[in-house]
This record gives C-alpha cells, structure tokens and sequence, in this order.
C-alpha cells in the first residue's frame, strides 16, 4: 500500500512535465511541472481546487480519477470546454497538452473569477451521465464490486438472494483484460443471450497491483470460473463445455449447433464470477477422507454451517414445513419411500432433527471410496477419486518445481497449457513442453483449492481443479441485503436477520 501511496503520484508526473508551458501562462515558473508531489499542489492552485483534493491523491485507485478531473480543470482554464477536447486531455495527456501549448493565442484564465460557458440542460445531463459512469466504472475495477448469490453452493453461510459487496483491494485489484466493454454488464450485453459485451481489440496482460493481503484460508473468495474459458452460447456456463465434450465427442459439440450452439472462448475477466471459500493455499497438500478435508495431515479447521446430503428416515409421517422452516433447510426432497427424505444439512441441524419424535436415522450420505466419478478432477483414470474421497494433492506455488511424468500428467495439464500458455504434447511416451523434452516443470502462478461450503451440492474445486491467481478477483466482505426468493415481498422476503453482515 505504501508503494502505491508513493509510486502513483510519481507516475502522475509524466503527463504533468507535458504541461510546463501551460504553467508558464498561468504565472507559475515551469520547472515546478517537473517537481514529484509538489508539481500536483501547483496544478491545485492553477486550477484553484481546495488543498484537501491532495489528499484524494494519496488514495490508492480513487487518486486516478481525481487526476483525471484536474486535467479536466487545467484545459478549462485554456477555454477548452467541449467534451473531445476534455477526452484528449485525459486520454492522451502527453500529446494534447503540448499541443494546445503551441497556441499562442492561447491565455490561462483564472476559474476563480472567470465567468464559463453556461451549459444547456442536455450538455448539463451528458456531463452528469459520463461522470458517474467513469466513477462508478473505476469504483468497481479497483475498489468493490456489488455481486448477487445465484446459487446454494455456500449455504448457509451465503444464502440464494444475498446481495453483497467484494473487496477488489483487500488482494489488490486486477487490471482488466479487456479494458473495452459496456459499462455495466459482465460478458453479454443486455437484452441479449449471446452478444458479447466485449471487443478485444486491446488485450491486456495480467497484472495486479498490491491489496491490503493475500488470500487466507477460508476466506469467501469470487473468482472467475477456470473452466468457463470456453462455453457453449447455448448453455453458457450452467453447464461445462468440458462436461459435453466428455459426454458427446468434441466433434459433435462444435458441429450440431441445433443442441450446442456456438463454441466461444472467453478472456480470463469474462469468465463466469465464483463465490467459494479458499481451503487450500499454494503449497498446501490437501486430501478428502469420507467427506472430511485435511490439509497438510491436519483436519480442516472448517465453519460449523458446512452442509452435506442425509437420509432421514420417519416413522411414516411427513415432517412439517414449519420444522423446515424453523432450521432453515431449503434444499431437500421427499423419496419414493414415504419414510425417507433426502435433506442437505449441517451436522448440527442433523442432532437437532435427530430429537424430533417422528424421525428414527439421519445419516449422512458419503461415496464409497471405491467408487470413481469421472467428472471429478483430474477426470482420468490414474487419479479414481469422488467428491467425498480425493487426493492427496498438492497445490501448485509459483516458482516450484515438480517431477513430470505420463501418470501425473493429468494433474498438471492444464495448468501447462491453458493457465500458463504453453504447447504440450506426449509423443512416444515422452512429454514435449513447446517442443522440447521435459521431465520436470516450474509454475509460473501460484494456485489456490476452492471448495464450496455446501459440499454436496457445490461445483468447485474437485470437479474442475485449480483456481490460478489471475483468476482471484476479491473477498466477500459484506452481505447488504438478504432475500428469500422462494417468498413475497409482505410474506417475508427480507430476510432482516440475515441482512447487513459481515461475511465470515
């Protein structure tokens, strides 16, 4: 933090040493545009701004904007009033203040007593209009983010209707890949169920500046999805492109467009976001036993609200939606057999059903450590792991290396490839790294293991692997507003209780 304190204002400079003549006009002596830190107190008093708009400068992220408004000002005080000529001055700065400097007809006058242009109620509404979008839109990229909870991945610790903010600072904000999109949305225009909101005629690279932190364990961290790289515009992310290709053949995936649709590829920061909670950190070794999560040899310290599948089995008779109700389980169903429920519960919730007069098992529903789920991560044969039995795995960390062979491929595949941009092949049982044998590989990112706390009903980290750092976006830190979707406005859809909290 206390780089970017120092480092940004510098980087203001470089555009401020542009406007030395602009300077000399306003009666100041020109070397002061070459001055870090106090060139921007001068340009304060050029534009006659209060002294506690320096302070703006200091803050991390929020300084850009307030520089972007004082060059805003600074062509003002030259008469250029109109909205290209102030796009120019804060687009491109090095080129558009020397130029409006070589004008020696140009005079500096002082905002303090010079009467400006009145503005039309269209102009007065444009000006509105672009300046809370280009807010709004740095506040979002660099500070916090406003998201909803689709899902029931994290009951109950994020309940479906969540509405709550994330932190892009606590790890440090990420510059976007694809820095031209429409204000707003994530990757599909509105209105629309395939249109890109997106061109990518800049791509930038990843890069994130410095956060409060890094992740730690069991934060509640968004992401974008790893496997939403490449989607079907027909089921977009709600169903992998890997799980249809796995299920009906890459050909037919990418040519029956009837069922498929079209095949897209999507950059990294318009992938799908993902809410889960970070059990496992790079380095970390981590194993799942009959449903049970060890990282490192040690039982995972985990929140008591984690949820699992159970049988409940009655005496016959129904269990009562008020009971339902009254722990708050939202997800089951009857079975067939009229005794028997299948409830997605804590391990609390489950003792206190276990007390009710009607109900005779509850038992938790865990896949035999025999059974092998091909969906489940690394989807090969050589790794036969399920949800509730898994590992052990160790989680790639940047600069270390690990020992290649055709048997431990599939763990490491697609970091090589997709992630971290490199050709693979295997040829005559022989791995080829861009062409060239290789019998070990070192990790250029570090990766982390993201599990939902709602484990039997979360698609995560066991089913397709690991989360690359630059695809971490920010922390939950704060649920605003709770709503029940499966009840009316005056029936109780706030959930108040849930409501303005801190996420934990």
């Amino acid at each position: 933090m206390l780089a970017l304190i120092i480092i940004i204002p510098l980087l203001f400079t470089i555009p401020t040493i542009f406007a030395w003549q602009l300077f000399a006009k306003a009666g100041k002596k020109p070397f002061l545009s070459l001055i870090p830190f106090y060139n921007l107190y001068v340009l304060l008093q050029i534009i006659k701004k209060p002294l506690w708009w320096y302070i703006l400068l200091l803050i991390p992220f929020l300084n850009v904007f307030v520089y972007m408004l004082m060059l805003v000002e600074l062509v003002k005080c030259y008469g250029k009033y109109g909205l290209g000529e102030q796009f120019l001055a804060v687009v491109v700065p090095i080129v558009y203040l020397p130029w409006i400097s070589a004008d020696k007809k140009l005079t500096y006058h002082d905002p303090s007593v010079t009467e400006r242009p009145k503005k039309g109620p269209v102009r007065e509404w444009l000006d509105a209009i672009i300046f809370a979008v280009v807010a709004a839109t740095i506040i979002r990229t660099f500070l916090i983010e406003a998201y909803t909870i689709p899902t029931s991945s994290m009951e109950k610790s994020l309940l479906v209707g969540d509405f709550l903010f994330v932190s892009k600072i606590s790890y440090g904000p990420k510059i976007p890949n694809t820095p031209l999109a429409f204000p707003f949305v994530h990757h599909t225009l509105p209105w629309s169920q395939t249109s890109k909101s997106y061109v990518e005629w800049i791509k930038l690279p990843f890069y994130r500046f410095a956060g409060l932190g890094d992740v730690e364990r069991n934060d509640a961290v968004v992401f974008n999805y790893p496997a939403g790289d490449t989607v079907s515009d027909r089921f977009q992310s709600n169903v992998s492109y890997y799980s249809l290709v796995r299920e009906y053949g890459r050909e037919r995936v990418w040519t029956d467009k009837r069922n498929f649709g079209n095949i897209i590829a999507r950059p990294v920061d318009k992938r799908e976001n993902y809410i889960k909670r970070g059990v496992g950190l790079p380095g970390d070794t981590i194993r799942i036993v009959r449903s049970e999560l060890y990282v490192n040899g040690s039982k995972a310290d985990s929140p008591a609200t984690l949820q699992f599948k159970h049988l409940v089995k009655t005496d016959g008779t129904m269990i009562n939606q008020r009971v339902m109700d009254r722990y708050d389980i939202t997800e089951g169903k009857r079975l067939s057999q009229p005794d028997e429920y299948m409830l997605w519960i804590s391990e609390q919730v489950a003792d206190e059903l276990r007390n009710l007069p009607n109900v005779r098992s509850i038992e938790k529903v865990i896949e035999s450590p025999e059974t092998w789920d091909p969906e489940v991560f690394p989807n090969s044969e050589e790794f036969k792991w399920n949800i509730d039995n898994f590992g052990p795995l160790w989680i790639p960390e940047k600069g270390k290396t690990v020992q290649l062979t055709t048997e431990n491929l599939p763990l490491y595949e697609r970091i090589i490839t997709a992630y971290e941009g490199n050709e693979l092949e295997v040829k005559d049982g022989s791995i080829l790294i861009n062409g060239s044998p290789a019998s070990e590989y070192t990790f250029m990112m570090d990766y982390y293991w993201m599990m939902g706390d709602n484990r039997h009903n979360s698609a995560d980290s066991r089913i397709w692997g690991f989360v690359p750092e630059d695809h971490v976006v920010g922390k939950a830190v704060f649920v605003w507003l709770s709503l029940d979707p499966n009840k009316s406005l005056f029936g109780g859809k706030i959930r108040f209780n849930k409501s303005m909290r801190i996420v934990n």
